[in-house]
């Protein structure tokens, strides 16, 4: 039987950013909120873990793609709830656009026949 761990797909660097930004696009939402966003509109695939998503969570907001406030839960806790700002959105923009690009470019290499055949 083969760990656990083998069976994880590993984000291409600057994806996860992408993928809370759009997340965040559906409206505020809570860090635990984002992971479960994430998990659920990738059906099951993608699990993105508190030590990666909350650093990411600080560099966008460092970088003012996302603001923001704390917020008391349905359940009365304290939580942090981020929203995205209007420069998120342009960031957003261009990372699907880059995304778009570099799909197409692999979906290229993995079929090179089906490509020509289209030009």
């Amino acid at each position: 039987m083969k760990p656990r761990y083998q069976d994880r797909i590993e984000l291409l660097q600057g994806t996860l950013d992408m993928l809370i930004l759009q997340t965040l696009r559906w409206g505020p939402q809570h860090g635990y909120g984002i992971s479960l966003a994430i998990r659920a509109n990738s059906h099951e695939v993608l699990q993105v873990d508190t030590g990666s998503l909350y650093p990411a969570l600080h560099r966008l907001e460092r970088q003012k793609w996302i603001a923001a406030d704390w917020k008391v839960s349905e359940n009365k806790q304290r939580v942090r709830v981020y929203r995205l700002t209007a420069s998120g959105k342009k960031q957003l923009e261009s990372e699907r656009s880059r995304w778009e690009q570099i799909s197409d470019a692999i979906a290229g290499v993995l079929n090179p026949a089906q490509r020509e055949s289209e030009t």
